[in-house]
């Protein structure tokens, strides 16, 4: 009788299953031995538009899998392994896909059913439908981690992964690069079109952004017109040169904002773990200082990180201070360099630019100062110097020639710009025509009502315009149709490859002087060194030319010295051959030559090579490596030797900076070093790749050695 109330308790049992699966209050799940699903509730099955025969005897891993979008999922296991291991599963939310290809999430619990021999039979457990609290979830996950505006990942997540990434790439000795962004110009466009504008021109810079480095890849907004990439397996600096020069060419093409155009810049300070930073607090660092250094380098420019760059924030505020003291005193000088008309040589202008002189630091360059000045007002105080000391040098010059003075977009911009012009024609009786204006397409930006008023004022008055750097921004042609310039100047850029084979630059000067011709415009063709050069953009009809073929830019005293010689036909002298440019530096540099290192001085460098000081006995043909610090190592050949003096060629050409100077496309790994001996941390200044060659017997060293001085 015993049997009929076991029986009983069972029908009851199996009822009970039976209510609670159909009531929807949750559902059952096994599995057999080999991990198969073995049972599954009927109302589970049905919730997917499935058929039984379609999950029941499939693999439960293939049906299945953890969430890696759960928030709240800390695990990196994959459930694979949970099940291979026996783990018992407690509200695991998993996912899958419904018979119409849509997310499904379920949170099921179970653990493992062992007999009493300890073989596995596989688990039992129960599982709950989730969805609706899951997607819930994921969208308040995502408002905490995604930027409202732009969509893009918000300072928080980008923490988190740069945070995981370097762990992991520390323990593989894999790379990671960070660039840091930042817009030029942004808050002028917020300040004179509104909030609104400003919000729908940050939603076009970041679809402007995933379309250059979306694949490449993570990319957040981490403040207000503050960007963040992070790009995982990057160390060649080459190829990060390249693409930090494409983000900046496509966020400076023109946008539309509400009917309008804007137009603004970017600027990206680029670093790169583990050389220089291990943490994301070091790392962020480092590109913050390159950020800082490509924004005071004149914006619309990438920057390296390198152990030379310091405090750049505080430098800003001493230069400020220094530049005060340099207009106060007296320190700022104008030089200025001829533009000449071919057919017969003769002077017809001259471009006034600035020099500063430091009393301590010596030579300082526009492009290092202007940009400073252009963040404060001193800009104002600046070009109105610029316009009147050469508005009064220009009176002791024939009267056929001209001055010309470039203009910032903060200037021209200035509300009382055209009475300054206006008071420094009155004062120093300058016939308006002789001085000529130099403006940039950035003067286009922001309230097209009042730059057109400053347009019809300065051709009021009688002032030249002319628009510099013709033909290396986005829309030149539109703003040839609304301007009244008088004159374009062809970039120097394109006269730098006017002669290479493989370029448009030749056509692009062709054209643009074509141009210039059909609408009745001057066109000064500016950055002409060699005769190869001069050749060609006469050959294409250049009329007016400016670059070092006639001369430098040259003090006031000097020009008045020659006029009064009747010296202002200037005949062309220079090279035969363009020659990219090759630097002159004084940089003492390490030599490695088999298992010798000795100590050089570099006097000149180029992309492709460099002239070397300071061994004596170097055959043609010598291998060696350049040590140039930093970590950078360059594998040459000398291909030139005479006394202490060798000329040697690159392996691998060098690449730009970003800010003017050349650097290596790779440098050597932290963790090189730290197995060589040396302790794991970003790459320190100097030179040490010493410690790499070990401290073995070494033979005879087979060049002489001698001290080279400053000269």
């Amino acid at each position: 009788m015993s049997g009929a109330p076991e029986r009983q308790i069972d029908d009851l049992r199996l009822r009970i299953l039976d209510d609670f699966e159909q009531a929807g209050i949750g559902w059952v799940w096994a599995t057999d031995a080999e991990g198969r699903l073995a049972y599954l509730s009927d109302r589970a099955i049905q919730s997917l538009g499935a058929e039984s025969s379609q999950l029941i005897g499939k693999p439960l891993v293939e049906l299945v899998d953890i969430d890696r979008d759960n928030p709240d999922e800390k695990s990196d296991r994959s459930l694979n392994f949970l099940l291979s291991s026996r783990t018992k599963l407690s509200d695991l939310v998993v996912k899958l896909t419904d018979a119409r290809g849509q997310p499904v999430w379920w949170s099921i619990t179970g653990h493992p059913k062992i007999d009493e021999e300890g073989n596995n039979l596989g688990y039992r457990g129960s599982v709950k439908n989730v969805t609706v609290e899951f997607q819930r979830k994921l969208e308040d996950s995502r408002m905490a981690e995604f930027d409202s505006l732009t969509g893009l990942a918000n300072r928080h997540r980008m923490d988190r992964k740069l945070d995981s990434t370097l762990a992991a790439y520390k323990s593989a000795k894999r790379a990671c690069a960070l660039m840091l962004l930042d817009l030029d110009k942004f808050k002028y466009v917020n300040d004179t079109m509104g909030h609104p504008a400003g919000d729908d021109l940050l939603k076009q810079v970041s679809e402007r952004l995933r379309a250059v480095c979306g694949g490449k890849g993570e990319i957040g907004r981490i403040g207000g017109d503050e960007f963040q990439i992070i790009l995982p397996d990057m160390d060649d600096r080459g190829e990060l040169g390249e693409l930090a020069d494409k983000v900046i060419q496509m966020l400076s093409s023109p946008y539309q904002v509400e009917g309008k155009r804007a137009i603004i810049g970017a600027s990206i300070g680029v670093s790169i773990a583990p050389y220089d930073g291990l943490e994301r607090d070091e790392l962020v660092r480092s590109a913050d200082l390159a950020l800082y250094a490509a924004k005071n380098g004149g914006r619309g420019m990438y920057r390296f990180y390198s152990a030379e760059l310091k405090d750049v924030e505080q430098e800003r505020q001493l230069m400020l201070d220094d530049l005060r003291e340099a207009l106060a005193n007296d320190q700022l000088k104008l030089h200025y360099q001829p533009v000449v008309r071919t057919k017969d040589h003769m002077i017809v202008g001259f471009e006034a630019l600035m020099r500063w002189e430091h009393p301590e630091k010596g030579n300082i360059p526009p492009m290092h100062f202007i940009p400073i000045a252009e963040d404060s007002d001193m800009i104002n105080v600046l070009g109105e110097w610029a316009i009147r000391r050469a508005c009064q040098d220009a009176l002791q010059w024939p009267e056929t020639v001209r001055v010309s003075v470039n203009v910032s977009a903060k200037q021209f911009s200035n509300k009382g710009f055209v009475s300054i012009v206006t008071n420094v024609l009155a004062d120093t009786q300058l016939n308006p025509d002789r001085l000529e204006l130099e403006l940039t397409e950035t003067v286009f930006m922001g309230d097209s009502e009042a730059t057109e008023k400053t347009f019809n004022a300065l051709k009021h008055l009688g002032v030249r315009l002319a628009l510099d750097d013709f033909g290396t921004g986005y829309s030149s042609l539109s703003y040839l149709r609304s301007a009244p310039f008088d004159k374009l100047k062809v970039d120097k850029s394109f006269v730098d490859s006017c002669t290479q084979k493989d370029q448009n630059s030749a056509k692009i000067i062709s054209a643009i002087i074509g141009l210039s011709n059909a609408l009745g415009m001057d066109v000064t063709v500016e950055g002409v060194e060699a005769f190869d050069q001069f050749n060609l953009v006469c050959e294409k009809g250049a009329k007016y030319i400016q670059g070092w073929i006639y001369s430098k830019a040259r003090p006031q005293d000097e020009i008045l010295a020659e006029i009064a010689t009747g010296g202002y036909r200037i005949k062309p002298n220079g090279p035969d051959q363009y020659r990219p440019e090759r630097r002159s530096v004084f940089r003492r540099i390490g030599i490695i030559h088999e298992d010798h290192r000795y100590d050089a001085v570099m006097r000149d460098l180029s992309k492709t090579g460099s002239r070397i000081e300071g061994l004596v006995g170097v055959p043609v043909g010598t291998g060696m490596v350049l040590d140039m610090g930093g970590g950078q190592l360059v594998v040459c050949s000398v291909v030139r030797s005479e006394d202490a003096t060798i000329g040697v060629e690159f392996e691998t050409p060098l690449i730009s900076d970003g800010a003017g100077g050349l650097c290596t496309r790779h440098r050597v790994s932290p963790y090189a070093l730290a197995a060589a001996g040396m302790p794991l941390t970003s790459l320190p200044p100097g030179n040490y790749p010493a410690a790499m060659m070990g401290d073995g017997p070494r033979s005879q060293p087979q060049f002489m050695q001698v001290q080279v001085q400053r000269s």
